[in-house]
């Protein structure tokens, strides 16, 4: 498991492309037939991908955890991005089609990953954070999950989110995940832009063409950078910095949030027109 640590605002002013990419940016994930997990101290969050292709592959807790197994003291978000698989969660089978959520509570202790088809290998996304309270397990799907149009066509930023873990949706102790899905012709995500301090959040971008990019802005609302991110690939995005993005066409992303509360629209805005 990869560790990183968060810059402060302040070492944040200081970082070229290269440090601000090796600080917030994960773009290792998703190999076939492997398990990966970035370890980041925003939060404690734990972002990584299974690919299993020929064997299940299992999840175990790696030596930085200090735990008997991963959801000991840990809840975990799973969203399949890919072809049909399943994922076994102590002796139980839950079949996950492309774009399923599954929220593994904690106390979990044998989670396996499977594809049902080596020619269209299922892609787990997996997001985890500490948790204090034992939730059931459970799956949703996207007709379950709760939806909301957002954006204008005018404004090119038009999008649908579906809400899963959330309250109102799948209880959780700290994890609030789900997608957005922006329509075709719309290119801006969250909009306006905003901070919450009171929770660390990461992006993880999807259904991007080989060709097409996201710059996602990020940073304080006064001092903006911005990171160039391909199809599958990760931002961290901590507490005190804006999360926003405009790709060069339509794209997807998970969200998922993790810290003091799990109030969705728990923001401090900032005005387009105020940043910098």
């Amino acid at each position: 498991m990869e560790t990183r640590f968060s810059p402060s605002p302040t070492e944040y002013s200081a970082l070229n492309t290269d440090a601000l990419r090796a600080s917030f940016l994960v773009t290792s994930l998703f190999a076939c037939g492997r398990i990966d997990l970035v370890y980041t101290d925003a939060d404690r969050a734990i972002a990584g991908s299974a690919v299993p292709s020929e064997a299940p592959l299992r999840l175990t807790a790696d030596a930085e955890l200090r735990s008997s197994f991963f959801c000991e003291r840990r809840e975990l978000g799973i969203l399949n991005i890919g072809g049909a698989g399943a994922v076994q969660v102590d002796g139980s089978n839950y079949e996950m089609d492309k774009l399923d959520c599954l929220y593994v509570g904690r106390g979990s202790r044998d989670i396996a990953f499977s594809s049902k088809d080596r020619s269209e290998l299922a892609e787990f996304y997996l997001l985890s954070y500490p948790a204090h309270a034992t939730h059931p397990t459970k799956l949703a799907r996207p007709a379950d999950a709760t939806k909301a149009e957002l954006g204008t066509v005018a404004d090119a930023n038009r999008r649908t989110i579906y809400k899963y873990i959330h309250p109102g949706g799948i209880t959780s102790c700290q994890l609030v995940m789900g997608f957005t899905r922006l329509a075709e012709g719309a290119v801006w995500n969250t909009m306006p832009p905003h901070t919450h301090t009171r929770r660390s959040e990461v992006y993880l971008y999807f259904d991007l063409s080989a060709s097409r990019r996201v710059m996602h802005f990020m940073g304080a609302p006064q001092e903006m950078r911005h990171l160039v991110v391909a199809d599958r690939q990760l931002v961290i995005s901590p507490s005190w910095s804006i999360h926003c993005g405009c790709g060069t066409g339509a794209y997807t992303f998970c969200w998922g949030m993790g810290g003091e509360n799990q109030t969705f629209d728990d923001m401090d805005p900032a005005p387009v027109e105020t940043l910098r």
